[in-house]
């Protein structure tokens, strides 16, 4: 027992509030042993017996010469900074800026082709609000995280981030807690300035789709007055969009695609992307397509369909899910279809089926987005073990009329009507409609 107290004894100055105290002690003995007591040298070569040959520095020293370093010029990197408390308050202010795009960049981009609602100033995405202006222009900075060369000057930065973040595309994803996630974003973003370079023969393929879109509406409107069709008008770039998404789904080793959406557009999708024969579907606008009698009839905008298509990867089967007059009720359904069609792919004692075969694509309208529970009850299953289908591409085709108010300010407490699937920290991206390069 006086061995232990003994122990105690001698240990006592050793607590937490002793730390700067001891550190300083220890500071001293390695810059000069004779400096401390016998005691604490002791114990000081104690605790460097038991380093396996590492021999440890005083620290002192070595943070003066970095302080020495730092306040040196630099050189070879344009015009020069010093590292002074300025210089870094004007560094820290570019990351901040380069951060507020990041996240508040989307409440400036150009997203209403309507000009339904006014754009409130930002001032978060103005330079002098950190403190930044003209005279900081041509100087350079450390980018941080952002996809650009390690030095750029402010001008060249601010060039990069109002490209990629207040164009017709506005992008949500810093709510998300994976940095990994935020990273592979902001590469694909940032990196590209958040637009493809499209060729003359990528152009006119767009604009093919465009125009085939805008005609079927064209010719129903004109054919056959006064017939319920929920047009596509106004969200034509929905089909370059989902043809897009289906050549590559195919050329990254998608194999079947189950699409759900309701009415608006639906028709469209059919002929366009589906596959459907226009002169059926004309046939049921003129009431001569007939069902077998054992079948009950439905109108042309709840039918289901599918269809092999071919992409740059091989053929990818296409399923449009049936879909009531109930607004989203279908896509609870779609997720089913999914994992089913997935399990059948499990291989041979595998614990889960392979996620990258088959993708469901599911398009919604603004008001039923927002609108109908069974969305969130859906997203609530997107990481549940025995539910989860690798991932969903949501489209919100927002025509800004779903709730027939006249005021958009009294549509939704919510800014956009996709702040739901927040829940869930999915990425999410505003584009303006009448940009289909977007």
């Amino acid at each position: 027992m006086s061995t232990l107290i003994e122990q105690f004894r001698q240990s006592s100055p050793l607590f937490g509030g002793n730390a700067a105290f001891i550190e300083e002690l220890y500071e001293s003995f390695l810059s000069d042993p004779e400096s401390v007591s016998e005691n604490w040298r002791q114990y000081f070569r104690n605790l460097q017996s038991q380093t396996q040959g590492a021999r440890d520095v005083a620290h002192g020293p070595i943070r003066d010469s970095f302080a020495h370093l730092a306040l040196q010029p630099q050189a070879g990197v344009g015009r020069a900074r010093a590292f002074s408390p300025a210089a870094a308050e004007k560094q820290a202010s570019v990351l901040r800026i380069i951060n507020a795009y990041r996240t508040r960049g989307h409440k400036a981009a150009d997203l209403d082709p309507l000009r339904l609602r006014d754009r409130p100033p930002v001032p978060e995405l103005e330079p002098g609000y950190h403190g930044l202006s003209e005279a900081d222009m041509d100087s350079l900075f450390n980018t941080g995280s952002l996809m650009a060369p390690s030095q750029w000057s402010l001008r060249e930065i601010l060039d990069l981030i109002r490209d990629v973040y207040v164009g017709t595309i506005g992008s949500e994803y810093m709510h998300i807690n994976d940095t990994a996630e935020k990273r592979w974003i902001q590469k694909r973003l940032e990196g590209q300035r958040a637009r493809l370079d499209l060729d003359v023969g990528q152009r006119r393929e767009l604009l093919r789709w465009l125009v085939a879109a805008e005609g079927l509406e064209r010719y129903l409107h004109t054919r056959y007055v006064g017939q319920k069709r929920f047009s596509l008008e106004g969200g034509d770039s929905l089909i370059p969009m989902m043809d897009e998404i289906i050549q590559l789904a195919g050329a990254q080793g998608v194999r079947e695609i189950v699409i759900g959406m309701a009415h608006r557009g639906r028709l469209n999708v059919l002929v366009n992307i589906i596959g459907k024969a226009p002169s059926e579907l004309f046939e049921e606008f003129e009431g001569k397509r007939r069902v077998a009698e054992s079948s009950t009839g439905d109108v042309k905008y709840h039918m289901g369909f599918s269809s092999d298509v071919e992409t740059p990867g091989g053929p990818v089967h296409l399923a449009l899910a049936f879909n009531p007059s109930h607004l989203e009720i279908a896509n609870p359904v779609v997720e089913g279809s999914v994992r089913a069609r997935m399990e059948r792919r499990r291989p041979p004692g595998a614990e889960f089926p392979p996620l990258n075969a088959v993708m469901p694509v599911l398009i919604h309208g603004d008001a039923a987005f927002a609108g109908q529970g069974v969305n969130m009850e859906t997203f609530q299953f997107s990481q549940v073990r025995g539910y989860r289908t690798g991932g969903t591409v949501h489209i919100v085709v927002n025509n800004q009329i779903g709730f027939t108010t006249s005021n958009p300010l009294d549509t939704r407490s919510a800014l956009y009507c996709t702040d739901v699937a927040k829940m869930v920290q999915a990425p999410i991206f505003h584009v303006n409609g009448d940009d289909p390069e977007a």
